[in-house]
């Protein structure tokens, strides 16, 4: 053997060596919840945690995501008019909402099928939401029957209600949430056909438990013009919401409102309030972002019931920002579900904290001690 035979011999010696294999296979160790620092920190470990069908589900939008960016682009035409020496030494983000008190103006937003992310799906869910004292809206399209998730939540209830199939298993389904703890129902009035999402379809995701797939079948069956996937939805009108606040028992709140005409219609017809949403942008494509529709739509209904919205939120700021339009709560939808997927119970409720103290400090900061005193003179509106 000569010297480069020997030479070659032993740089393969210490490449198989177990100090050089420990080299080359350790991977970077895994994030930490308490490495978590604001709410995108946990988008990527949801990511990685996930199977790409659920991750693509949480995360995309209608066609071209063109309104989903467009929610938060909305946020950066708001800038503070903050005031100084003002004592916020004594800070308090509650809140009352149709007699209810809540810990923070800031709600789980209603999502289907978590347990795409985690097998405990909603109940883990609703436990984290709960630990942090944040109320959570629960999705007609949930993992778990409403009963279940009310038993394993800690904290307020909603409901929201996708109606049909028919309309006497809608008032079961409403009937069914009221009996179980829920304090209100949000009808979600912009999904009359199910929704264009491209990155589901070419997934061939398939999110349901077998009783919505069994009636989703059923449903496909129907004639629809042009082809379009059906939902018993398409044939509502105003009627409709008359008919459900008749038997509800509890507040409607209409959700998916965009313009003050149908805000005020809502109230017509005897909404006790609207939740301004575009879906998180799953739906209608090109419909405009919650917050720069929401000045007109508090101006026209505020005084008259509580106006709430969801839609791109992501920090603290955006949150304090909707408050001084004049929103009396927000919803966040994806970021609870990123923390299901990176870290369970414990990583919903995480979140839901960065949010509240996130809240708490933008509002320190802008001096406006409490929620009662944020209103539109806290901020400057960029007009497009």
């Amino acid at each position: 053997m000569n010297r480069r035979d020997a030479a070659r011999q032993l740089a393969l010696f210490l490449a198989a060596s177990p100090l050089a294999r420990g080299q080359q296979d350790t991977a970077p160790p895994a994030p930490k919840l308490e490495d978590m620092v604001n709410v995108f920190d946990f988008d990527p470990v949801c990511k990685a945690n996930a199977p790409k069908p659920a991750y693509d589900y949480v995360s995309g939008g209608a066609w071209d995501e063109w309104t989903m960016r467009r929610n938060r682009e909305g946020f950066e035409r708001i800038t503070f008019r903050p005031r100084f020496l003002v004592e916020v030494d004594k800070l308090d983000v509650s809140t009352t909402l149709f007699g209810q008190k809540l810990a923070m103006p800031i709600f789980v937003a209603p999502t289907g099928t978590h347990s795409l992310l985690h097998k405990e799906g909603e109940l883990a869910t609703a436990r984290g939401a709960g630990a942090a004292g944040a109320p959570m809206i629960v999705s007609t399209s949930s993992s778990y029957p409403i009963d279940k998730i009310a038993a394993a939540a800690g904290g307020p209830l909603w409901f929201q209600l996708y109606t049909g199939p028919d309309r006497d298993s809608t008032r079961e389904k409403v009937e069914r949430a009221v009996d179980a703890g829920c304090k209100a129902v949000c009808v979600t009035v912009d999904a009359p056909y199910f929704a264009p999402r491209e990155r589901d379809i070419r997934n061939r995701l398939e999110r349901d438990v077998p009783e919505r797939a069994a009636r989703r079948r059923a449903e496909a069956q129907i004639s629809q013009p042009y082809g379009l996937p059906a939902r018993f939805q398409a044939g509502l009108n105003w009627k409709f919401i008359e008919e459900l606040c008749g038997y509800a028992r509890v507040p409607v709140l209409v959700k998916g409102v965009l313009t003050p005409e149908d805000a005020e219609l809502s109230v017509r017809h005897g909404a006790a309030g609207v939740l301004v949403s575009n879906h998180g942008g799953r739906f209608l494509d090109f419909a405009p972002s919650t917050i720069e529709v929401l000045p007109e739509i508090v101006d026209a209904i505020g005084a008259k019931v509580p106006v709430l919205i969801d839609g791109g939120f992501r920090r603290g700021t955006d949150i304090l920002k909707a408050l001084a339009v004049g929103a009396k709560a927000v919803c966040v939808g994806r970021p609870p579900l990123w923390g299901l997927g990176a870290f369970g119970e414990a990583g919903v409720r995480r979140v839901m904290e960065i949010l509240q103290r996130e809240l708490a400090w933008a509002m320190a900061l802008a001096g406006r001690p409490t929620i009662h005193t944020v209103d539109r003179s806290l901020i400057r509106i960029e007009r497009i």
